[in-house]
């Protein structure tokens, strides 16, 4: 499912993203000779191209007909495009007449530039064809973020309402931190929002951090004195409260962590509480029911899922006591604990247990709303970015893998989109920096000749391709190897 996910995901995306720039490049009379969702190297799933009155199709084709050719078409047929799919599920492309890209050479140009070519085209004109990619990804993330909004509404989980505070990093505890602490101000900043309190902590590298941090009081009083002289103390209440905590930061995080773990400084103390069963479910056989809340593992008392997780994992393939909550009563039952160290429970997430604030918006009242979450998206990670010019940078990049694992193990549309509308605010971002052989390459090239009016060569522009394909090709290299190696780990 989660493969299922990423190439419908990565699809949507190339396909608005090469639609892009063949909206610009037909605005302004250009001609695309091909259009492609995925690579077609040897042979083509499909093509199709209108000519004559009447569309054409090819199916799983090697050598496209002389007679699909232009050379061969009747003048008004010329400017149509070769619509196809390839079979290598790894990107798309927009074959612009008159462009050097990763589709043609600087040899492969005609010898004199025609009218209906991009290089023939308006500095201004062209700019507005390369960037017409990154323009559409990014309006795409902004009325995805809209329409979530729009059906589902807005739930958002306030640092302080997770009531059992949240469990840090071994870097942040050794900080001072202790499990259960929750973040209340950051250098004097109030932190309300776990997210933008995560990327604080990893990227403004922090000097004092505020927490709350649960305790237990108990006020006393004492009656009298014994006839030995010692006193008589009796309690008279006892309740948990929280005292404030002012901790000293040593260390800067971003230079310490591991980049794999930069979404990982803490995470929401969840309850373990039962939302349903897996197939063959241990707890399930065992009696348990849908509702119920576990608190103690083998007579060991514990509060949440992570204590309860790592519990359950040091009894693999033995029956062990677990005790819980149902309906407010306590009870317990004997299950039996799978050799994962797992009983078949999927469990309720945070946004389920605790006080969320649920917003609700109509289509136009979720425009602003969408357009506020993607930029901030947008800049977040951005900013996040820091971590790749760090010793160890390198070892945070993923590929096709990582990108997998951000999906859902089951289908669910919201998260389907919402990671979709991510996905294309990152790809947005990606292709606008100014390497050679993504869109950033092409703009600064046009931006330099927008300024000082001299038009790099096309024998340049095809070195710099080149170059720049070599470069992504390395990264593409180095962030699946880093999947490889993590999958072995």
């Amino acid at each position: 499912m989660k493969v299922l996910a990423l190439l419908l995901s990565l699809s949507l995306l190339v396909i608005s993203h090469e639609f892009g720039h063949f909206l610009f490049a037909r605005l302004f009379k250009t001609r695309v000779r091909r259009f492609y969702l995925f690579f077609n190297w040897k042979f083509s799933i499909l093509k199709a191209k209108k000519f004559d009155g009447k569309w054409h199709f090819l199916f799983f084709n090697a050598q496209t007909p002389d007679s699909w050719n232009e050379e061969n078409l009747r003048e008004e047929d010329k400017d149509n495009t070769l619509w196809g799919i390839g079979w290598i599920p790894l990107g798309g492309y927009c074959d612009i007449a008159g462009m050097i890209d990763e589709t043609k050479k600087a040899d492969d140009l005609a010898k004199e530039p025609q009218s209906w070519e991009y290089r023939s085209k308006k500095p201004w004109q062209r700019l507005f064809i390369i960037s017409g990619g990154v323009l559409v990804n990014f309006l795409s993330a902004l009325l995805i973020y809209s329409c979530v909004f729009a059906h589902w509404g807005k739930d958002d989980l306030p640092m302080r309402n997770a009531k059992l505070g949240y469990d840090y990093h071994e870097l942040l505890l050794n900080e001072g931190f202790q499990n259960g602490d929750v973040i209340c101000a950051i250098d004097g900043e109030e932190m309300t929002d776990i997210v933008k309190t995560q990327h604080k902590l990893l990227l403004d590298n922090p000097k004092i951090v505020t927490v709350l941090r649960p305790v237990r009081l108990s006020d006393t009083i004492i009656t009298g004195d014994t006839a030995a002289g010692e006193p008589v103390v009796m309690s008279v209440d006892v309740r948990d409260t929280f005292m404030k905590v002012d901790i000293a930061m040593t260390h800067n995080l971003l230079e310490e962590l591991n980049p794999r773990d930069t979404n990982m400084l803490f995470a929401v103390r969840s309850p373990f509480v039962v939302k349903d069963f897996t197939p063959g479910s241990h707890a399930k056989q065992a009696g348990m029911q849908i509702g119920d809340s576990v608190v103690s593992i083998a007579h060991q008392p514990m509060a949440c899922f992570t204590e309860i997780s790592k519990a359950l994992a040091e009894h693999p393939d033995e029956t062990i006591t677990i005790g819980f909550y149902r309906n407010g009563v306590y009870d317990s039952l004997e299950v039996a604990v799978n050799s994962k160290g797992k009983i078949g429970i999927h469990l309720m997430s945070p946004l389920e247990l605790f006080e969320t604030i649920h917003s609700e918006y109509n289509f136009f009242q979720a425009i602003p709303v969408g357009i506020s979450y993607g930029w901030n998206q947008l800049t977040t990670y951005a900013r996040s970015l820091k971590i790749l010019f760090t010793k160890d940078g390198y070892k945070g990049l993923g590929g096709f893998g990582t990108l997998g694992s951000l999906f859902p193990s089951v289908w669910d549309w919201y998260s389907f989109w919402m990671m979709t509308a991510l996905l294309a605010v990152i790809l947005a971002f990606m292709n606008v920096i100014p390497i050679p052989g993504l869109d950033g390459g092409h703009i600064l090239f046009t931006l330099w000749e927008m300024v000082t009016r001299r038009k790099p060569s096309e024998k340049f522009l095809e070195v710099a391709q080149t170059i720049g394909m070599f470069l992504l090709l390395a990264l593409l290299l180095v962030a699946n190897g880093n999947d490889v190696i993590n999958i072995f780990k």
